[in-house]
């Protein structure tokens, strides 16, 4: 069993996944400080200094200063403001791989054409010899035909 597990763990492709699963996490860590410390400030002060991680609906009816007093407090929030910035970091992920597996299906070469279905027998339907004139499997007579 442990070579088994062993074999499985050496595949190409499970390594691959993990560095792939690795470097994904990373970059979603610099994507999320880009929407958060970068991108939305500006957006935020356009929109008439909003924000959007502040942003929540107070479900409770008493009032809070704030979003963090109102989570401290443990009020039950729905804090679309934090919903937005996931849903931009979500964007902004899949538009970046989006380009980056477009540009590199294109470095790849093109995969082969299709082989050509093989030539068959119009009365037994096995396949014979492109180039033959009787078939092998019934003895009829395939001259020319496909």
């Amino acid at each position: 069993m442990f070579d088994e597990w062993k074999k499985f763990l050496m595949r190409g492709n499970i390594i691959d996944l993990s560095v792939g699963v690795v470097i994904g996490a990373a970059f979603g860590k610099i994507v999320s400080s880009f929407t958060s410390d970068i991108l939305m400030p500006p957006l935020g002060l356009v929109l008439g200094k909003v924000d959007f991680s502040n942003l929540y609906i107070n479900l409770s009816g008493v009032e809070y200063e704030s979003f963090s007093a109102a989570k401290e407090a443990g009020a039950p929030i729905i804090a679309y403001g934090a919903f937005l910035n996931v849903c931009l970091d979500f964007l902004i992920v899949a538009t970046a791989i989006f380009i980056l597996l477009k540009q590199v299906n294109r470095l790849l070469p093109a995969p082969p054409p299709p082989a050509p279905d093989p030539r068959k027998c119009p009365y037994c339907r096995e396949v014979v010899a492109d180039d033959a004139t009787k078939c092998p499997h019934c003895a009829s007579d395939i001259k020319g035909k496909k």
